[in-house]
């Protein structure tokens, strides 16, 4: 499996599109939300010959959800997220423009996801982790066998999300780090809703908010 990462908006969210030799790709958190972000995100769809087959977002918060609507409608798939999420996408209408996205276009959920389901797509297979505590309806998106862990905003290099928006709650948060993701293997890239990517491993060790040395 190999993850295409993309930054977009003024709030510097991560964009995955995972894919495998099949050709086959599901995309992650589409934040695109100009016509150059999305020129950029379709482009590496052509130029690479993948076929589109699902739309995740790891939650709904307005940065993550930004592109929903075009992805949708631009590669005719269906969109995912954990149920706990509604709430968050459907706010979008009112959070969007106070963060000045005032071109924002609503998106439904076509299906539900949760925690012991897989997401199948090419040759490849990815695990779904509820790791609620940023969002009420967080996931996780995890390959054992590539070492990977599409995290969205519970862990970042040396950080975590932030726990004050509705739904978040701190405590959540750490057993979701703790319990879920430091469960995985030293060696896995955790790919970051924002900023570089990480491995579990170096925040077990460094992180100053759930790390070893960490005073929780």
């Amino acid at each position: 499996m190999t993850i295409k990462q993309f930054t977009f908006n003024a709030l510097e969210e991560n964009t995955f599109i995972a894919y495998d030799d099949s050709r086959d790709c599901i995309i992650i958190d589409p934040g695109c939300y100009d016509r150059l972000e999305r020129d950029t995100l379709k482009g590496f769809v052509v130029e690479n010959g993948l076929k589109v087959k699902m739309l995740i977002n790891t939650h709904c918060h307005i940065d993550h959800v930004l592109g929903n609507y075009w992805v949708k409608n631009e590669f005719n798939v269906d969109l995912a997220i954990h149920k706990h999420d509604i709430g968050t996408l459907k706010a979008n209408e009112i959070v969007a423009p106070m963060y000045g996205f005032h071109a924002y276009e609503s998106s439904e959920a076509d299906f539900f996801i949760e925690e012991g389901e897989q997401i199948k797509f090419g040759n490849s297979i990815l695990d779904i982790l509820y790791v609620p505590g940023h969002a009420p309806g967080h996931v996780a998106l995890v390959s054992e066998r590539d070492k990977i862990c599409i995290g969205g905003d519970v862990l970042f290099q040396h950080s975590i999300g932030r726990t004050d928006l509705p739904g978040g709650d701190f405590e959540t948060l750490m057993d979701s780090i703790r319990n879920k993701l430091f469960n995985l293997t030293d060696d896995t890239t955790v790919y970051c809703g924002h900023g570089p990517n990480t491995t579990i491993g170096h925040e077990k060790q460094y992180n100053p908010f759930c790390g070893i040395n960490a005073n929780y």
